[in-house]
């Protein structure tokens, strides 16, 4: 699958550089019929052809440019050429690499895939953003250490001319260096094959014609295989430009040189205007060019194709076609981990507001039930403590969604495991989180006049930092199902609404209606607030409390906190299974992220 080619310059340093040309041929791929309803049900919409008979070829040392009007099925084409399409989808036709069928899983791990959308970390610099993907992206045993991904780091921001912005935030630099930024992060395993879908979308003339230039010359110096899509690239971004591939409703009008591609429309009458660049007048005049599958091989001169000869697949080095990890698990959960403390300890809503909104809260609301010892007061002020808990967290929900765009983007090319990501996520917020419940919980606590015990103070904070915990696990559990902010965070809303309601604050858990029971049992609210209660009124110091008395002030005891656990259906001994039962919450969510994230970017690696 594999030719190679020795390396000149860059970190290469004269090693042998595999090259890939890659061809389709007659490739149609096709969208299969949906139903009306998400279910199924309803009248199917018919499948549709989003490639029609697609012939052409990349071969390496050129950069080949997808162009087309919108929905011509470019994204489409790129993506099949990435190794990242469906190949369900695939109709007829092939994917060939260097004359072999596609491995799409190898050839994602051998190739970099830039996508429209920049999905970076803004709370980086662009040297971090560097450093920590070559940390991810390069071997051990190739030096892919702190220093050698610094190295590594080094050496793309001089090729990719971003020396003047490393240590500036990718949230504050221009749309041309963060379409920058994103390109070096796909070439930090220097890639022998680098496909972009729109790199100059949305930029400036002159950002635009210097990425493609960048590419331009990479592709030419090492060999590499380059391949975008482009809308209506100008003039002088066309001089760059070696071949093209103009699709129209999902079938290729021209492939090949832009010279070739203006004698065709000379030889059908069409005289190209002043001012006017060949590709664009192509593209109006579309109709006139019919599909033909032949003109790829009638434009690649004899020179071309001996600059193109590759070596046998038998001469690539074993190093290069192997896949595999570059880390272990505990070496990508230490990088993620690090990268993610850096990204939350510099986003003041999750860092410097939280903590500061953790104190405020805690004073406030002790400040309320300031000195309170009527039991409703007390027992109001445990479920409202846990409101505020449960429904502060989610916060986090655009977090948890941004992370995600970028997880799937980088586990899809092989940087790390899902599972190092769940478990490095986890590994930041614990300590995070028991720094909040701890601000939060000394000024509540004893403003309230809660136990005057250190050790019933303990387990109110060990409770409330849990609760944090269940929060943020149902949080991060449902961002990777969600399919984004707005319907996300009215799952979560409803879901935290309901979970309350089924508490047994409201409504006492013997008044529940039975098909309403799994709710009581599921709620998040439930274990954390009969912990709280039983912490209060529990033991010998609650069966010493009066509740209350019959007869006014001075009267019979007639309820004490014994009685209060009784009549509330608690006891004594569910203190620490209630704990268990939070702490297999947080497990739990944390056990189904995993399960959702890992078939999601399961899906997408396939």
């Amino acid at each position: 699958m594999e030719a190679t080619v020795m390396s000149k310059g860059g970190n290469g340093g004269g090693r042998r550089r595999p090259r890939y040309r890659i061809e389709t041929r007659a490739l149609s791929y096709v969208l299969p019929p949906r139903g009306a309803w998400p279910w199924g049900g309803g009248k199917a919409e018919e499948p549709r052809l989003l490639l029609r008979g697609v012939t052409c070829e990349a071969p390496p040392g050129e950069l080949v440019a997808i162009v087309g009007p919108s929905g011509a099925g470019k994204t489409t084409l790129l993506s099949v050429l990435a190794g990242s399409a469906d190949p369900a989808r695939v109709a007829a036709g092939e994917v060939l690499v260097n004359g072999a069928p596609m491995d799409a899983a190898r050839f994602r791990w051998a190739s970099g895939y830039v996508p429209q959308d920049d999905a970076l970390f803004p709370a980086l610099t662009v040297e971090e953003s560097l450093v920590y993907s070559a940390r991810l992206r390069l071997r051990a045993a190739a030096g892919a250490g702190g220093a050698a991904g610094a190295e590594r780091a080094l050496e793309l921001m001089a090729e990719l001319g971003l020396q003047h912005v490393a240590a500036s935030r990718v949230a504050d630099v221009s749309g041309g260096e963060r379409r920058r930024v994103s390109i070096g992060v796909d070439l930090v395993h220097d890639p022998a094959v680098l496909l972009l879908d729109e790199p100059t979308s949305g930029l400036d003339s002159g950002s635009a014609l210097h990425i493609v230039k960048m590419l331009r010359d990479m592709a030419a110096a090492h060999g590499k295989t380059v391949v975008l899509t482009i809308h209506q690239p100008g003039f002088r971004i066309l001089e760059l430009i070696d071949r093209v591939v103009l699709l129209a409703d999902g079938a290729v009008r021209h492939h090949g040189s832009l010279d070739f591609l203006q004698a065709r429309l000379a030889a059908t009458g069409h005289a190209i205007p002043a001012h006017v660049n060949v590709l664009e007048y192509a593209m109006e005049a579309i109709d006139s060019l019919k599909p033909d599958v032949a003109v790829a091989a009638a434009t690649t001169a004899p020179a071309d194709r001996e600059h193109d000869a590759v070596a046998p697949v038998g001469r690539v080095p074993a190093s290069a076609r192997r896949v595999g990890y570059a880390n272990s698990p505990a070496a990508e959960v230490r990088i993620l981990a690090g990268r993610f403390m850096k990204t939350v300890l510099r986003s003041p809503q999750l860092f410097a507001a939280r903590m500061a909104q953790s104190v405020l809260a805690g004073a406030f609301l002790g400040s309320i039930f300031l000195g309170t010892t009527d039991l409703q007061s007390r027992l109001g002020f445990f479920a409202f403590n846990l409101t505020y808990l449960l429904s502060s967290t989610t916060e986090a929900l655009p977090v948890f969604l941004h992370e995600r765009r970028i997880l799937e983007r980088e586990t899809s090319r092989g940087a790390y495991r899902v599972s190092s990501y769940v478990a490095s996520n986890a590994a930041v917020f614990v300590p995070f989180l028991l720094a909040a419940a701890a601000l939060y919980a000394a000024p509540v606590y004893w403003l309230v006049g809660l136990a005057r015990e250190p050790a019933a103070f303990a387990y109110f904070a060990l409770v409330v930092w849990l609760a944090m915990l269940t929060a943020n696990s149902f949080v991060a559990c449902l961002s990777a199902l969600a399919p984004n902010y707005i319907v996300g965070n009215s799952v979560v809303a409803g879901l935290i609404g309901c979970f309350f309601l089924f508490s047994g604050y409201f409504v006492a858990s013997k008044n529940i209606p039975r098909y309403w029971m799994f709710m009581h049992y599921a709620s998040l609210f439930k274990y954390p607030f009969e912990a709280l209660v039983v912490n209060e009124y529990g033991g010998a110091r609650g069966a010493r409390e009066c509740l209350a008395t019959a007869g006014g002030a001075g009267g019979l005891c007639v309820l004490d906190g014994a009685g209060l656990l009784r009549q509330q259906g608690m006891r004594e001994g569910m203190r620490w299974t209630n704990v268990g039962v939070v702490l297999g919450f947080v497990v739990g969510y944390r056990v189904l992220c995993f399960v959702f994230l890992w078939f999601r970017c399961r899906r997408l690696r396939r």
